[in-house]
C-alpha cells in the first residue's frame, strides 16, 4: 500500500498518513458495511484517493499565492500512468526500495528507512539487526526522513542507467529483510515466513531485472539455499533444532540445485563478492552428506575470502564455528574472546551463545553456564530462549549428578 501510494503523492510522510487514514476508514466502515471482497485493493484505492485529494488541495492552495518562483513539477504529473515512471523496475515494492536507497543518504539510513517503511519491519527488530538500541534506531529513521524532506530529495524512480549505483544498498535491504524473517528477532516463532517469502520474491524480481549481476545471483542463491532448510529448523513442538539435528532428507533439493547453479555462475564471473561467497558457504553446509562430513577446511577458506571483501565482525564470529571443527574449540574460543574485547559485537546475542558452546566443549562448564546466561539475557525470540534455557538446564542436571 505504501509503495503504491508514494508513487502518487511523491512524499513519504504524506503517503504514510494516507495509508493510516485508509486503515482508519476501514475500521469505521467495515463493521457497519461489511468487509469488501478484496480488502487489500479497497485499502490501496482508498489510500491513493486520499493522496490525490491531498495533492489537489495543495495545488489549490498554491494557486492562491503569488507565483514568485517557477512552479515545480506537480505530483499529479508523476502519476504511474507515465511509462517512464517505472524506471524499468517491475514491482511496486522493489521500485520503492530503489527509490529510498538514494545516494544522498548514508547506507545505514537507506537500509534502516527501507526496512522500516517499505518492508514493514518493526523499529525494535530493525534496531536489533543493526545492533543498536531502539531509541537510537528511531532517531536515525527520523533523521533520514527529515533529510529527504529538507534536501527536497525527489521520490523519483531511478532510471535504468542509475540502478547499478544503487544496487549495493538494495541488496543489503533484501538480505536484512530475509535475515529478520529467517530468525525473527522477537516473538514466539523462530521464523517469520511472511518476511522470508517477501525477501525471496524481491530477490527473484531483482534477478529478473538484473540477471547478469553476479551479486544479484549470489543473493538469490544465498536466500534459496538457506531457506531450503526451513521445514526442519524446529520440531513438531516448535523446539529449535541445530543443524546437526535436522533431517536432511526433508530439505528442498530443488531450491538447493537452483542455488548451486547460481553460485557456479557467480564464481565464474570473476572475483566473487560478498553474497556469492556467503552462498557458497551455505551451499557447502547444505550439500554435505552429514554434519560430520562437512568440508570444514573449505568453509574456513571461504570465510577467509569473505573477510577480505566484507570485513565484518559477524563474519569473523561465524568463521569460528568451522574453525572449531578444524583447529579445535580452544583455537576458536581465542578468536571469540578477541572479538569480545574489540567490542564490535556488544549486545549481539550470538556471541555469548557461541562462546558458551566453545567453553563447554573445552571443559570449562562453569564459564559456559555464565555465557549461556548472558546469551539468554539478550535474546528476545522465544524459540531461541527455550533452546538456551534447555542448554542451561542440561548443565545444571549434569553438575547435580
Amino acid at each position: 500500500m505504501l509503495a503504491a501510494t508514494v508513487r502518487v503523492v511523491g512524499d513519504l510522510d504524506l503517503a504514510e498518513e494516507c495509508v493510516q487514514e485508509a486503515y482508519a476508514a476501514a475500521m469505521r466502515g467495515w463493521p457497519r458495511d461489511g468487509v469488501p471482497g478484496n480488502p487489500a485493493a479497497w485499502l490501496t484505492t482508498a489510500a491513493k484517493r486520499r493522496a490525490v485529494d491531498a495533492i489537489r488541495r495543495e495545488q489549490t492552495f498554491r494557486s492562491k499565492l503569488p507565483l514568485l518562483l517557477e512552479p515545480e513539477e506537480s505530483a499529479v504529473d508523476r502519476l504511474p500512468d507515465d511509462e517512464d515512471a517505472d524506471g524499468g523496475v517491475p514491482d511496486d515494492r522493489l521500485r520503492l526500495i530503489f527509490t529510498c536507497c538514494h545516494p544522498a543518504l548514508s547506507q545505514e539510513a537507506q537500509l534502516a528507512l527501507t526496512l522500516r517503511l517499505v518492508c514493514g519491519v518493526p523499529t525494535p527488530d530493525v534496531a536489533r539487526a543493526f545492533l543498536v538500541s531502539e531509541p537510537t534506531m528511531a532517531a536515525r529513521i527520523t533523521r533520514a526522513k527529515k533529510k529527504i524532506s529538507g534536501a527536497r530529495i525527489p521520490y523519483r524512480v531511478p532510471r535504468a542507467a542509475e540502478l547499478p549505483d544503487r544496487l549495493r544498498p538494495v541488496l543489503g535491504v533484501i538480505h536484512l529483510l530475509f535475515t529478520t524473517g529467517h530468525t525473527a528477532p522477537s516473538g514466539a516463532d523462530l521464523v517469520n515466513a511472511d518476511l522470508v517469502d517477501r525477501a525471496l520474491h524481491l530477490a527473484r524480481m531483482l534477478h529478473e531485472l538484473m540477471p547478469d549481476e553476479p551479486e544479484v545471483r549470489g543473493l538469490l542463491a544465498l536466500l534459496l539455499v538457506t531457506d531450503a532448510r526451513r521445514a526442519t529448523r524446529v520440531d513438531a513442538a516448535g523446539r529449535l533444532l541445530r543443524l546437526q539435528e535436522q533431517d536432511r532428507t526433508r530439505w528442498d533439493r530443488a531450491a538447493m540445485a537452483q542455488a548451486h547453479d547460481l553460485i557456479v555462475a557467480g564464481l565464474r564471473g570473476g572475483r566473487p563478492g560478498r553474497y556469492v561467497l556467503q552462498a557458497a558457504i551455505a551451499s557447502l553446509y547444505a550439500e554435505a552428506p552429514s554434519y560430520e562430513q562437512t568440508d570444514w577446511p573449505q568453509i574456513v577458506e571461504l570465510y577467509d575470502r569473505l573477510r577480505e571483501v566484507w570485513p565484518s565482525p559477524v563474519v569473523a564470529l561465524n568463521r569460528t564455528v568451522p574453525l572449531a571443527m578444524v583447529a579445535g574449540p580452544r583455537a576458536a574460543l581465542a578468536e571469540v574472546e578477541r572479538l569480545e574485547q574489540e567490542g564490535g559485537l556488544a549486545g549481539y546475542q550470538y556471541l555469548p551463545a557461541v562462546k558458551a558452546d566453545l567453553l563447554l566443549r573445552s571443559g570449562r562448564t562453569a564459564e559456559a553456564r555464565e555465557a549461556y546466561g548472558r546469551a539468554l539475557a539478550v535474546t528476545a525470540n522465544e524459540a531461541e530462549r527455550a533452546f538456551l534455557s534447555e542448554r542451561l538446564a542440561d548443565l545444571d542436571t549434569a553438575s547435580g549428578s
